[in-house]
């Protein structure tokens, strides 16, 4: 009787569904992104930390076992954005101008973005979170599509207050605004990931008073540096992470191979060199490294909640059962130690976790975040370029469905406008638009059709080279620039170097490579333009 009652109301959903597309209603749209979260931190890829809204959406639609992103923040965004290749969108290197239109460090006006696409197909666009893709306010979110936005301008921010980040020995300017009104709250009296949550959820309630469909681009900071959290979250985690990452690393990888998001013939990417055996440790070191992951956690932890807030809210304006839900990470979780380094924050006025706190996850643990997978953010192995994706569409995408993938953020703009049924334009406001270079995943989510893609996939980060033709991935690191190859089909963890085994692959694919790079104005020498002050060029690698 109980499967009888479940194959009819998942038939009842089915049918809804058939209505509304028999009505004309285009779908809405909702992703999500988070940032510095590594492969493995999420319940339903591997982790112990409790993610029960994104389990739910896994559970009810589909993941990615490869899905790609571009390595670090501002590139990933701006490919997320425009469907393009990072370096078309003008953000090659950074939000930083290294004086090439390639290199610009902003969102030229040759590529379009998502929220102006949908926006001129009749979309209410929303988004509340991190922008990066820009510092100058011609080209803030609202100048380029968004309805609406509540957000930071910039790279990142305290999670308690608005003042400046002290890196590097100078002040980080943070700008958080909304709707072009600079935004300020008292110190301590807020947390900025219920900030950007809160302001979604209020953006939806207003939209929903219209008839049209909706794009929320929802950019969570979390659970970037610095590790703030409330002290509530924190406590779910107290003596969690007294194990070490040598044994959390381990729980991990079992997990993903129950979930069957790793396969046992696949490799798991070797220790790294730098990261210490956790019982080498002194007392005093172990207390301070498992009160970073504690805070990490509850960081994820309660990033999680907020999405569950948006799903309540979802079906309280009766949109859940029309409504896409993708949801991603900008890259693998990071390297860099931003209070201890050389190069360091000198700001530590409270215990790690409070508004005074300027730790960051460090290499030790994001070791395990990126699990079972190899380097961090920055680099262009796949600990840094790799992210989970979880679609959800009820009606549309099969339950509990796990698929390799191998997609790219490029192919996000195409899913959206296929599904939209809007038209991508040749020209938008007197500028001729880059084409559109990915390919729609809507057969990937709801039919299980493969990705058929006529060209391999390339990237450039800060003199860092890769891209992914098949089972083939070459890859080489600034500033070495060696090739390595590797077998992606059983090789994943990228142990086993073939360079020397498969010569006239690496030579093949290299010169597709030098094709890519003229195509796309890449500087090929990263060193011609590297900046003086391009002290982080080395964190990730």
């Amino acid at each position: 009787m109980k499967k009888i009652k479940i194959a009819f109301i998942l038939l009842l959903a089915i049918m809804v569904q058939q209505q509304l597309y028999a009505q004309g209603k285009k779908p809405n749209i909702i992703l999500i992104v988070v940032d510095d979260m590594g492969y493995s931190d999420l319940g339903s890829y591997g982790s112990e930390i409790h993610t029960p809204n994104l389990d739910r959406l896994a559970a009810q639609g589909l993941r990615l076992k490869e899905f790609y992103n571009n390595a670090i923040c501002a590139p990933t965004r701006s490919s997320i954005l425009t469907g393009q290749d990072q370096h078309k969108a003008g953000i090659g290197y950074f939000d930083v101008d290294l004086g090439l239109p390639a290199y610009q460090g902003y969102l030229n006006r040759e590529s379009v973005t998502l929220a102006e696409v949908l926006k001129q197909d009749g979309y209410s666009t929303l988004m509340s979170g991190k922008w990066h893709v820009g510092n100058d306010s011609l080209g803030w979110p609202n100048q380029r599509g968004f309805d609406k936005f509540f957000g930071i301008i910039g790279g990142a921010a305290n999670y308690f207050n608005t003042g400046y980040m002290p890196l590097g020995g100078g002040k980080y300017p943070v700008i958080i605004e909304e709707n072009n009104k600079r935004w300020h709250k008292p110190d301590d009296s807020y947390y900025m990931t219920d900030e950007i949550g809160d302001h979604a959820v209020k953006y939806l309630d207003e939209q929903s008073k219209s008839d049209k469909p909706f794009f929320l681009y929802l950019t969570f900071n979390a659970p970037h540096w610095p590790l703030q959290a409330l002290p509530e979250d924190i406590a779910k985690y107290k003596g969690r992470y007294n194990i070490g990452w040598d044994s959390l690393r381990k729980e991990r990888i079992k997990k993903q191979v129950e979930l069957g998001i790793r396969d046992l013939s696949q490799t798991v990417a070797l220790r790294d060199a730098d990261v210490p055996n956790w019982d080498n440790l002194t007392y005093d070191e172990q207390q301070l490294w498992k009160s970073k992951m504690e805070v990490y956690a509850a960081m994820v932890d309660r990033m999680d909640q907020n999405v569950g807030k948006v799903l309540e809210e979802l079906k309280k304006i009766k949109k859940d059962d029309n409504t896409l839900i993708v949801f991603i990470s900008d890259n693998g979780a990071p390297a860099e130690d931003v209070a201890h380094g050389k190069i360091h924050a000198a700001r530590n006025l409270g215990p790690v976790g409070t508004s005074g706190s300027f730790e960051s996850q460090g290499k030790n643990w994001s070791f395990v975040s990126n699990s079972p997978l190899r380097s961090f953010k920055g680099a262009l192995y796949e600990g840094g370029m790799s992210s989970p994706l979880i679609a959800w569409f009820p009606g549309r995408i099969k339950p509990n469905t796990i698929v390799t993938g191998t997609a790219h953020l490029v192919d996000l703009a195409p899913t959206f406008y296929d599904l939209a049924g809007a038209k991508y334009p040749a020209v938008y406001n007197g500028h001729k638009i880059n084409p559109l270079i990915g390919k729609s995943l809507t057969g990937l989510f709801f039919k299980g059709e493969p990705i058929n893609r006529d060209k391999p996939l390339f990237w450039e980060l800060w003199g860092n080279r890769a891209m992914r033709e098949g089972k083939w991935k070459l890859v080489s690191a600034f500033p070495t620039n060696q090739w390595e190859l590797y077998d992606l089909d059983v090789d994943r963890g990228e142990t086993t170097n073939l360079a020397a085994k498969y010569p006239d692959v690496v030579k093949k694919l290299s010169l597709e490579y030098l094709t890519w790079v003229n195509e796309n104005n890449v500087v090929l020498d990263f060193n011609l333009i590297k900046p003086k002050s391009a002290v982080d060029i080395k964190i990730g690698q």
